[in-house]
């Protein structure tokens, strides 16, 4: 159990770390966008680093494709998830989530945080500790979601965590 807190605790602190690198980015209150980003300010939490691309039908529908997927994040997902929609990485019930947390980042221009439980996968007793940050190229209207993930809880067979999905 005092594993699964360390690693909550060392999480959370890459979630701060990660947030503060965004938040320097910032010009003003422009967004910062994907070109102003530069691996060797977040290189210890490359593997789990995702870049989300944000797409706009001519009706103003919005969907998402995975453009990058950390190789850290493949142990999560059991296979490669770069170029995928999340209709090919997820189930239908995990799509309707991811869809509403993204939902929000693009049109409230905000971060987005929380847990998700990876039950969907069939391992109930891990959580992804996740952060959505949004991009911009025009500072304005996100066009892509920076991703970092965390995965918490128990592993081969340890005690389930106390998290759960939010």
């Amino acid at each position: 159990m005092n594993a699964q807190l360390s690693a909550s605790a060392t999480a959370a602190r890459a979630h701060q770390e990660m947030f503060a690198y965004w938040a320097s980015l910032r010009r003003g209150a422009s967004l910062p966008s994907r070109l102003d980003l530069h691996p060797s300010g977040i290189k210890r939490m490359l593997p789990t680093v995702s870049l989300i691309d944000v797409k706009r039908d001519l009706d103003g529908a919005i969907d998402y494709r995975l453009r990058l997927a950390g190789t850290g994040l493949y142990s999560v997902y059991g296979r490669e998830i770069t170029g995928r929609t999340l209709e090919d990485v997820y189930n239908t019930a995990a799509v309707e989530y991811w869809r509403r947390e993204l939902d929000k980042v693009v049109t409230e221009r905000r971060p987005g945080v929380g847990v998700h439980s990876l039950a969907w996968k069939g391992s109930p007793h891990m959580s992804i500790l996740w952060l959505r940050l949004p991009l911009a190229s025009n500072g304005k209207d996100v066009d892509m979601i920076l991703g970092y993930d965390a995965v918490v809880g128990a592993q081969h067979g340890d005690q389930q965590s106390g998290i759960r999905a939010a």
